[in-house]
């Protein structure tokens, strides 16, 4: 394929995609400022960052097509930057919400918001890196969110609430942040993502479990991958004093092998364990501590924001 031909498919995808994408993305107007927000269902659901409302009760929104009308703010999750309006204007079918987990590094995504108040903005690029962290507060408590996308494709306040997709247009990240000079960062579309825009719509808010400690993902050597099977756990960095972790006796430097049998190899494989039908209950967590593994039971208790 020669160079014009490939600009020009290049330019097609971008295309495509900015023209599905468009009407499907939203910009929002608080007394904060501006942001923007993806259509997450038929009945008027949008989703956007919980930064761009804060604590504010509603705002307006305006699509694309002309349109707009005020919004009201039905759940909220500062600990994923993630929030769910709701909207009385027609709004268009949902676009199609992937899988950020499938992306890999250098894939072609394409960015659609309101940066600056410029409505139906449209930028692109790659996907620069994965598996960032970045921190999130809440009102009393702190998080890492996980697996956030890095991408070059160029972002400016206002861009965030809306939407990174993928050459396919299906959503995969809800952009979230300029890192820097040609740097943006997105909450992933995953399964712990979706099932926390499920409790917003239909609860209002995310009931999480919480353990006490604080994990990174560390390789396994060859003696254990070969006995256990796994190439990843997790390593215990901190243990809060006093939490159900230390009650349960997990220590810094412990490796996470599995949480009632499920592997854990990453942040996003423990936290997805980690929501309302964990609260109060018994939970059974294989470590490896030195040269023995043990079961650790443990009771994670709610975690209050």
């Amino acid at each position: 394929m020669g160079d014009e031909e490939a600009l020009d498919a290049y330019s097609q995808t971008v295309t495509s995609v900015a023209r599905h994408l468009r009407p499907r993305v939203a910009s929002v107007r608080t007394e904060r400022g501006s942001g923007s927000a993806v259509v997450l269902s038929d009945e008027g659901h949008l989703v956007t960052n919980a930064h761009v409302v804060g604590r504010l009760a509603r705002g307006e929104v305006a699509l694309a097509d002309g349109a707009s009308g005020p919004f009201a703010v039905i759940g909220r999750d500062p600990l994923s930057d993630l929030a769910v309006l709701r909207t009385g204007i027609q709004v268009p079918e949902p676009p199609e919400f992937g899988d950020a987990d499938r992306l890999l590094v250098g894939s072609l995504v394409v960015a659609v918001g309101s940066p600056l108040g410029l409505e139906g903005s449209v930028t692109a690029g790659v996907v620069s890196a994965l598996g960032r962290s970045m921190p999130a507060r809440g009102r009393t408590a702190s998080r890492l969110i996980e697996d956030v996308i890095q991408t070059d494709a160029a972002l400016n306040p206002g861009n965030s609430g809306g939407a990174l997709a993928d050459s396919r247009g299906r959503v995969v990240g809800i952009n979230t942040a300029v890192a820097g000079i040609g740097l943006g960062l997105a909450v992933p579309i995953n399964a712990t993502t979706r099932r926390i825009l499920s409790a917003l719509r239909e609860d209002g808010r995310v009931r999480r479990a919480y353990l006490g400690l604080v994990s990174v993902p560390t390789p396994l050597d060859e003696r254990w991958t070969a006995r256990t099977g796994r190439r990843r756990a997790l390593r215990v960095a901190e243990v809060i004093p006093g939490s159900p972790a230390a009650v349960s006796g997990l220590r810094p430097g412990d490796l996470l092998l599995a949480i009632n049998g499920a592997a854990l190899a990453d942040a996003q494989s423990l936290q997805r364990h980690m929501f309302e039908d964990a609260i109060g209950r018994r939970t059974e967590i294989t470590v490896l501590r030195g040269e023995a593994m043990v079961d650790v039971i443990t009771e994670p208790t709610e975690l209050v924001d």
